[in-house]
């Protein structure tokens, strides 16, 4: 087993270890981590030609902003469920037109805006 290949199964394991004690707040936190992690991993493929892992991590990306979408009560939620679910379906746009164009443009503004809901979310008590 090579070193890179170690710490890919070091970070899976660890993932695991730490979604399997999450509470739901820290596992929404995890998951806008995750998201900013595959926008800047999909920059740096962009930055240096590598289209099919630049798709790889777009991909990533989109599916961790549907998980997040997937989570919201838009019946309990009210307002501002429906305002994420909108902006999320908005950040997904971008990403596919990121992906299509090969361009780093959508991805720093889905990140900023990630970073902004991010920020919302850390600010509120478990």
């Amino acid at each position: 087993m090579n070193a890179m290949s170690a710490l890919k199964q070091y970070q899976t394991v660890n993932t695991q270890a730490q979604t399997t004690e999450a509470s739901p707040h820290r596992l929404i936190q995890m998951l806008m981590e995750g998201g900013l992690t595959r926008l800047a991993q999909a920059r740096g493929a962009i930055e240096r030609d590598q289209v099919a892992l630049k798709g790889e991590f777009i991909s990533k990306a989109i599916g961790i902003i549907g998980g997040l979408r997937e989570g919201l009560n838009l019946e309990l939620g009210g307002e501002v469920a429906v305002n994420l679910d909108n902006l999320y379906e908005y950040m997904t746009t971008r990403l596919v037109e990121a992906n299509v164009q090969n361009i780093v443009a959508p991805l720093d503004e889905v990140s900023g805006l990630l970073r902004n809901v991010k920020s919302g979310w850390d600010a509120i008590a478990e």
